[in-house]
């Protein structure tokens, strides 16, 4: 009975694709009724491990947000998602472009559905997820190739999209907030004809954005449903998005100061007399007024934080916004073959293309060692006519990027459920086929800190871009990119082929043992072709080359079980191994240089917990997760020199991440719901044993992250709903940015905390909402960038109303 009812429960709240035929689903909606009141947590584990578990039963890691949630806290997209789930955080090396997450440290996959969703694996191009047209998120923590086919280390976030429904619903929805923006939505679902039913939602919106962070984006989603029978649908989907986003690729930059190279002393004890220039002669030499006057310009967190411009930064009319378009048709076919045998298909196919220019530079060095060399130019403090430019940005580049992703992804799910003595089985058996095909092209520019030679030592190529003399208030290039003589510094179409068979067994062993095995054999083959970049850039590759290609396979599984001696309580384990391309833009050779498919590794011991009548749950987790066989070079290895005994390249560095995870969900009583989660994790880079960095802390991952959303439902001046009032606050410790290579290993981003807060009123026709965010105008950087961070949004508010025609 237990296994029915969440079963149900399933097909219910969620609504996902693999949802029975809409009669049927009412049916079931009244059942959940018989037993008790439905449940306004979210007790399933949904679509994430493509079983009719609860959470309670479930011996993996699973987060999923609720409709009502999103709502509650007004997010629009993928990133203002982040702080409901443990361990789900910003990148490192945000360049600011798209949807930069990890889990638990390492790199996320996304899906629509179980689909793919662009990007992961390596990408540099990357489309801004918005949730206009997704019903709920799921998150599966640590390696799930067997089920989701070739994905990332860290985990699958899983948007399910909303689906035709047979009985009528119209709805208009707008938003006004600050920074002049502005959304106008519609969203219509209704039956056709009794077995046929559709979907449509568009939506514009515009922001002039925070710090001109401008962002425009048009979407159109459109589904047609029809039931064939009680037991058998189809459903033909297709989504349209076109947008525009600003880049910001620097954020405030770090100025670049190391502490080691003035005695240990930090910027702000040091005096001019303690600026000292190289004892060899070599590097730039200050004179002693110059060395105060750069002293005089330090703060006493320059070299470990960002340089806080304020609202300003430097951002140059030169670089031009991220324009993606994506283009993507989906039919899924579901079938009960049996009321034990279940058979879902997917077909998808995603175009998605992206056009920008950004900077990558701009860095203020001040002082440091470089090979060896005090102020080694030409990363060094700017002296041009004998004065000294204390403040400015050197090594500029900028980069013009060309990119067209096309993908073809088919995934088959055969599920029987039966029984074997007295103990309830589910067996999946699953197969999945991607196609994957990416031209690429980037061009260069660079300022005159770049110069190329040639074998003679003749300068082949220097850049001509203007130094940024003062960042706080930058003298910019003028013109336009090709003014500036780009090289071509790629060019080049990569394509993923990658297919796998899996079974997945879910066995009920009794009321309180769950288990779940699952095996699958994954092949995965790169092909790569070269045509050819800018002598002048880099004579080796200037010539195109042909087509090679690599593949490499092997078996990846996963192994948990989960027992519950009360009804109120569990306990699971969980072990997984994954395997994905070692990175989806990375050349191939077609001989032994190639590198193996990447390989993941989770660990979890988990603890769950439910109360106030099913209306309370609670989750923590212990962890251990890594991306494993990293390669990395061999130190004694010198090229026609070495004997056959000495390896170029070892394979056994990683990274990897250990931690201990919360997550809580509880609508107490009709006026208090709750949600909490928080996270320790120390995520270490150890890819490369030889290195400087080896063992330290990944960039952007918090030690600690935590956040609550809190929600009152208050029956006020006599009206017939009530109002909701609602109340978060998010916690973010502190981000390294270390880098030894550019003199700040003890760079970070400050920690923060910010308060949030939302009052909303509901009827059968409208709905009104209020958001305040950053209460208390916290100035903190949101994310942590290569070298710097990315300020967050200072105080704003959104008004958004809808309503139900």
């Amino acid at each position: 009975m237990k296994k029915f009812k969440y079963s149900l429960v399933t097909l219910a709240c969620l609504n996902s694709s693999l949802a029975v035929a809409a009669t049927t689903a009412e049916k079931d909606i009244e059942r959940i009724s018989v037993y008790e009141k439905q449940n306004q947590v979210v007790m399933s584990s949904g679509l994430a491990t493509k079983s009719d578990m609860s959470l309670m039963e479930t011996p993996a890691p699973v987060v999923i947000i609720d409709r009502e949630l999103i709502e509650s806290q007004g997010v629009d997209s993928l990133q203002e998602l982040v702080r409901n789930v443990s361990g789900l955080t910003q990148a490192g090396n945000n360049y600011g472009i798209g949807d930069n997450l990890v889990i638990r440290g390492l790199d996320a996959n996304y899906t629509y559905d179980g689909m793919y969703g662009g990007a992961g694996l390596g990408n540099t191009f990357n489309p801004t997820r918005s949730l206009t047209n997704v019903e709920s998120v799921e998150v599966l923590k640590g390696p799930a190739t067997g089920l989701y086919g070739i994905g990332s280390a860290g985990g699958v976030i899983n948007l399910i999209e909303k689906k035709p429904e047979f009985e009528e619903k119209h709805k208009i929805s707008a938003e006004l907030g600050q920074w002049d923006s502005y959304s106008l939505a519609f969203d219509s679902t209704n039956a056709i004809t009794d077995d046929l039913a559709y979907r449509v939602m568009a939506k514009t919106a515009s922001s002039d954005g925070f710090r001109d962070l401008k962002e425009d984006r048009d979407e159109l989603y459109t589904s047609l449903k029809y039931v064939l029978s009680d037991k058998q649908d189809i459903m033909l989907s297709a989504a349209y998005i076109k947008d525009s986003i600003a880049v910001d690729s620097i954020g405030h930059p770090i100025r670049i100061y190391n502490a080691e190279t003035a005695n240990g002393l930090t910027a702000g004890e040091v005096t001019g007399a303690d600026l000292a220039n190289d004892p060899s002669g070599n590097g730039v030499q200050l004179t002693a007024a110059q060395q105060e006057q750069l002293a005089n310009s330090l703060s006493a967190t320059d070299g470990l934080t960002p340089y806080d411009f304020g609202t300003n930064g430097i951002i140059s009319p030169m670089a031009d916004d991220n324009e993606g378009e994506e283009l993507r048709f989906k039919l899924t076919h579901n079938y009960f073959i049996t009321d034990d045998l279940f058979l879902n298909q997917q077909l998808q196919y995603r175009n998605y293309t992206s056009s920008f220019a950004r900077q990558t530079g701009a860095f203020n060095y001040v002082y440091s060692t470089r090979d060896g060399i005090i102020n080694n130019d030409p990363r060094a403090p700017l002296v041009e006519d004998g004065e000294l430019y204390p403040f400015a940005a050197r090594r500029q580049e900028y980069r013009q990027v060309e990119a067209d992703e096309k993908s073809w992804q088919y995934f088959l799910d055969l599920r029987y459920d039966f029984m074997l003595g007295d103990i309830d089985n589910e067996l999946l058996v699953n197969a999945n086929y991607e196609d994957r095909n990416i031209r690429f092209k980037q061009y260069s520019i660079y300022d005159a800190d770049k110069v190329i030679y040639d074998s003679e030592g003749e300068v082949l190529y220097q850049g001509t871009l203007p130094y940024i003399y003062d960042m706080r208030s930058p003298n910019w290039p003028t013109g336009n990119f090709d003014d500036y003589d780009p090289l071509k510094t790629s060019d080049y179409n990569k394509k993923v082929q990658a297919w796998g068979l899996g079974i997945q067994h879910v066995g009920y062993i009794t009321d309180a043992l769950t288990t779940r095995v699952g095996v699958a054999y994954n092949r995965i083959k790169q092909t790569y072709e070269h045509f050819g970049v800018d002598e002048r850039y880099s004579s080796s590759r200037a010539e195109p080359t042909p087509e090679a290609n690599t593949s490499d396979s092997g078996l990846t599984y996963n192994l948990g079980a989960t027992y519950q001696p009360t009804e109120d309580f569990s306990v699971f384990i969980n072990h997984a191994k994954g395997r994905t391309a070692y990175s989806v833009l990375g050349s191939v050779a077609g001989n032994e240089a190639d590198r193996e498919d990447s390989e993941s590794i989770s660990n979890d011991l988990g603890f769950r917990f439910k109360a106030f009548d099913d209306q309370l749950l609670a989750s923590l987790v212990i962890f251990e997760s890594a991306r494993t066989n990293l390669e990395y070079a061999n130190p004694l290895y010198e090229a026609g020199v070495s004997g056959p005994d000495v390896v170029e390249s070892y394979y056994d560095g990683e990274e990897q991440t250990k931690g201990v995870e919360l997550d809580l969900n509880a609508h107490l009583n009709e006026q208090w719901k709750v949600n909490i989660n928080g996270v320790y994790q120390d995520a270490r880079d150890k890819s490369n044993p030889n290195s400087s960095s080896y063992d330290t802390r990944q960039k952007g991952v918090p030690y600690v992250t935590a956040s609550t959303w809190v929600t009152y439902y208050a029956d006020m001046f006599n009206l017939p709903e009530a109002v909701n009032i609602s109340g978060g606050i998010t916690f973010v410790d502190n981000r390294s940015t270390n880098s030894s290579s550019f003199s700040i290993p003890d760079g970070y981003v400050p920690s923060y905390t910010v308060y949030d807060a939302a009052v909303s009123y509901t009827t059968d026709k409208w709905h009104m909402q209020l958001n305040l965010n950053n209460l208390f105008n916290k100035k903190y950087y949101s994310k942590a960038m290569f070298l710097g961070g990315m300020p967050g949004e200072e105080r704003n508010a959104k008004l958004s109303f809808s309503y139900t025609l």
